[in-house]
Parts: C-alpha cells; sequence; structure tokens
C-alpha cells in the first residue's frame, strides 16, 4: 500500500511557487457557484422571461446581406464556416 504525502514549505523557490501558482490555476478552474445561487438565478431568469413575451424579429435584408458577404470572404479560407454562414442567411 502506498500513501502521498504532501509537505508545504515556507521557502521561495521556482518549483513551490509553480505548485502554488498550479493549485491556485486548478482551484479557480474547477471552482463552482453553490447551488443556492444557482437556483436563485434560475428564479429570476425565470420570472423575467414569463413576464416578457418573446418575440421572433425578422432579420432585415442588411442583416442577410452581411452574412453573404462574410461568407464569401471566408470562402478560401474555411469552406466549413462559409456554408454556415450563408445557412443562416437563409433561414431569415
Amino acid at each position: 500500500m502506498s500513501t502521498f504525502t504532501n509537505t508545504y514549505s515556507n521557502d521561495d523557490n521556482y518549483f513551490s511557487n509553480l505548485g502554488r501558482a498550479t493549485r491556485a490555476f486548478l482551484g479557480a478552474l474547477l471552482a463552482s457557484k453553490p447551488y443556492s445561487e444557482l437556483a436563485q438565478k434560475e428564479v429570476i431568469a425565470s420570472n423575467a422571461a414569463s413576464n416578457e413575451e418573446q418575440r421572433y424579429v425578422r432579420p432585415s435584408k442588411r442583416d442577410i446581406a452581411l452574412l453573404n458577404s462574410e461568407a464569401a470572404r471566408y470562402e478560401h479560407l474555411m469552406p466549413n464556416l462559409a456554408s454556415e454562414l450563408r445557412f443562416l442567411a437563409s433561414r431569415g
């Protein structure tokens, strides 16, 4: 059976600084908000959505033309992106 021990020291060398930075980065990366805060935000968002009617606004011809011009601009670099932009323009 093996055990892992972690000793902390007050030495300010490269590896201790690297370890502290790594722990801080992982702590920030994996941090999550408490459930109660998330639940409150969901309730506020659902109340705001129910109070307002969500209406679909048809895109203008200018917006559709802008998407088509962007598609032409990216045709040679990223053909998949160009086809997606054309598809979005056709949905208007």
